[in-house]
């Protein structure tokens, strides 16, 4: 208390004194008075005596310019959200005080440049926790922000702002362009962004990844629409990266809008414009979708290619390969793939010897009695090893097991072609070659 008074004495005291026209400048035209009351509202705000402070804030607000101390808008925003949660209930007062915080917000972005950013995300939050049930007022006030902001707004306000348009929306109010505009808008922004450590890259990933589920939830683009929406855009601008990502990010997004013309196109144009694994693989995907698959193929070998891949990376798309080349018939690259597969990582174990027992199962070779079904021995062999690398493919195993099995030769016939079970032996078919043993039926 002998503090505040010692304070308060000394400022009645500036009244005395002549103020040098440059601190007339700052504090405005009547500068002892502002100078009093900000040293006044000073005192009891230390002390965290609101209901004192706030009459002398006021004071100071009205006499002192803006520029006389930025403070005084910082600590203005504590005493307004101090008295918007003393009077909930008094929705007209509530609601007077929500806007002469935004106000004072928008005053310090408009005075201090240097600070605008934080001053208008520090609105934008305040918007989400202080304005209900007016999502026009939001939205505008969400669109406000992130003019002024861009990448730098608080990423949580792009997601409110993308879920205050979905009820517009809904409403009526807006249109689905201006909603997907919005979306695009957002995700554009967020990519620019560079967060300062791994806790805000998992926090702006979080809420990308809401975002995102926002808008395919929201069920706002129809297939149908965005092809009449974004067709003239990618015809405008085939050789805008950020135009044609956004088409692929949308359409990639929306269920059932990956089978048509413009789709292929931008995804073919993104991976000319911005080649990696991640275009690549997409294009395999795409044309293995479309049973393309010597698009499929050759797009999922220059995914591999690419040295931005780690081995987990490259054993994933090995194995897919080897499933895509099954699949087309090439069964001696299949097979190399699937290998490799678990060359990358040891734990496709299980799953790439599965993989190479059923292509070797799946050939028909040419011969004799015995050369004809000798690929079973190899089957068998690679399904054994299957079964015991993961016991989870057990059943599929044995059942593959017991099928070829029934191919194998009987006793008395490997003997007319002076073969017996348990002889070494060694397969070529198809373009494929391995060593096995002689297994035989009595």
């Amino acid at each position: 208390m002998k503090k505040l008074l010692f304070s308060l004495l000394a400022v009645l005291m500036i009244g005395g004194v002549s103020v040098p026209a440059s601190a007339q400048g700052k504090y405005g035209p009547d500068s002892a008075e502002c100078i009093k009351y900000l040293s006044y509202y000073k005192e009891y705000y230390k002390q965290k005596s609101y209901e004192s402070a706030l009459p002398n804030w006021r004071k100071a607000y009205k006499l002192c310019p803006p520029t006389a101390n930025q403070t005084m808008l910082i600590d203005g925003t504590s005493l307004m959200r101090y008295l918007i949660g003393k009077n909930s209930k008094n929705v007209i007062y509530r609601n007077a005080l929500i806007d002469s915080l935004m106000t004072i917000h928008e005053v310090r972005a408009q005075n201090y440049p240097k600070y605008a950013v934080t001053a208008m995300n520090n609105m934008g939050l305040d918007m989400i926790n202080y304005i209900k049930d007016d999502p026009q007022r939001l939205y505008d006030g969400f669109c406000k922000v992130i003019d002024v902001n861009k990448e730098q707004t608080k990423p949580q306000i792009f997601l409110f702002q993308l879920n205050t348009a979905v009820d517009l929306y809904q409403k009526g109010v807006l249109d689905a362009e201006q909603v997907i505009n919005d979306y695009e808008q957002a995700l554009a922004m967020m990519s620019k962004m560079t967060p300062k450590n791994d806790i805000e890259k998992k926090q702006n990933d979080k809420i990308k990844t809401d975002i995102e589920s926002l808008f395919i939830t929201s069920k706002i683009a129809s297939c149908d629409k965005l092809i009449s929406l974004f067709t003239p855009r990618f015809e405008a601008n085939p050789d805008d990266l950020e135009t044609v990502s956004g088409i692929v990010m949308m359409m990639g997004s929306t269920e059932g809008c990956t089978d048509n013309e413009l789709f292929l196109n931008a995804v073919t144009r993104m991976h000319e414009l911005d080649p990696s694994y991640n275009t690549a693989y997409f294009l395999y995907r795409l044309y293995n979708s479309m049973n393309d698959m010597d698009n499929a193929i050759k797009y999922m070998e220059e995914a591999i290619a690419y040295p931005e891949s780690d081995s987990i990376q490259d054993a994933a798309y090995y194995y897919e390969l080897a499933t895509a080349c099954f699949k087309a018939g090439n069964n001696v690259k299949a097979n190399e793939a699937a290998l490799n597969a678990l060359k990358y990582d040891p734990s496709y174990a299980g799953k790439s010897y599965l993989l190479v027992g059923t292509i070797w199962g799946s050939l028909v070779c040419p011969g004799n009695d015995i050369e004809k079904r000798a690929q079973y021995w190899v089957a068998v062999d690679y399904l054994v090893k299957a079964r015991n690398a993961d016991p989870s493919l057990a059943d599929e195993a044995n059942k593959l097991i017991s099928q070829y099995s029934t191919y194998y030769p009987q006793t008395a016939e490997a003997f007319m072609y002076n073969i017996t079970s348990g002889d070494p032996y060694t397969v070529s078919c198809g373009g494929l070659r391995a060593n096995t043993t002689v297994r035989t039926q009595d």
